[in-house]
């Protein structure tokens, strides 16, 4: 049975109840994980109030400013979870961002800075996060993070995001490598697309939902609660011979070949 009572769980990404970090942070509260939430903060607290309403049923014991580009934030985020919890068993790395520009048009046409950003904040984040993780996960741990089929295919309008998601699961094979002799293991969840805030930046995204939806084995998209339960399961004793993956939660769209190859062009 999957129970993760008495496991400490930080949270990031959530920005709204469409948000698959919302989907995660559910499940693993179902589980019986104690949570921690980070949010996006902004100048006006707009963020801090929608997120801490949205996660107050969750009762989390940490809710927290984090913004992976500023070093400092970081740093006093770990710091509050080891001054609270001491320990902390799983992250949940649901950081991802691209300028609106570099996800639609040519790729070719993609900035240096657009590129920069894109890479630092969904790619980057991963490798500074877990280095400030591993200190806590004194009894070892389980780090999860999300991608996309766009990090191996070619997906249109993904464009910068696609490079950005292909770094991303190369940060967890390596960080699961280095990792492992202290019993901390890195997966990642490729998730179908869903209709979110940051997807909907992505050009023609709905045409996508509706493309996998005609295509996909179980001939649908996915849930955020379908990525929850896989994360929850990822974060418990049931997957402890797991780590390094990349595990599709896409109603099987990623086996098809030709026929969801001509369809997407």
């Amino acid at each position: 049975m999957l129970d993760l009572t008495g496991k400490n769980a930080l949270v990031t990404g959530i920005a709204n109840n469409r948000s698959i970090a919302w989907g995660i942070a559910q499940q693993l509260h179902k589980a019986g994980a104690n949570l921690g939430i980070t949010y996006l903060p902004d100048d006006k607290g707009k963020m801090e109030k929608k997120v801490a309403e949205l996660v107050e049923p969750l009762q989390p014991s940490l809710f927290l400013p984090l913004n992976v580009q500023d070093e400092a934030q970081v740093h006093s985020t770990f710091e509050a979870v080891g001054n609270t919890w001491g320990t902390l068993d799983s992250l949940i790395h649901c950081l991802a961002f691209a300028n609106r520009d570099d996800l639609t048009g040519e790729f070719s046409s993609t900035s240096r800075a657009g590129f920069t950003t894109a890479l630092d904040i969904s790619a980057y984040s991963l490798i500074q996060m877990a280095s400030a993780a591993k200190p806590l996960m004194t009894q070892g741990g389980s780090i999860v993070t999300l991608t996309y089929l766009g990090g191996v295919k070619v997906i249109p309008n993904y464009n910068v995001m696609g490079i950005a998601k292909a770094a991303l699961e190369m940060n967890v094979r390596y960080l699961a490598s280095e990792l492992g002799q202290s019993n901390i293991r890195v997966n990642a969840i490729s998730a179908g697309p869903i209709r979110t805030l940051a997807s909907s930046a992505v050009g023609g995204i709905l045409d996508m939902i509706h493309h996998v939806e005609e295509v996909a084995p179980l001939r649908r998209t996915v849930s955020q609660t379908e990525v929850g339960n896989t994360a929850a399961f990822l974060c418990s004793d049931l997957s402890s011979g797991i780590t390094g993956q990349v595990i599709y939660v896409d109603a099987g769209y990623e086996i098809m070949g030709m026929s969801g190859a001509q369809a997407s062009s």
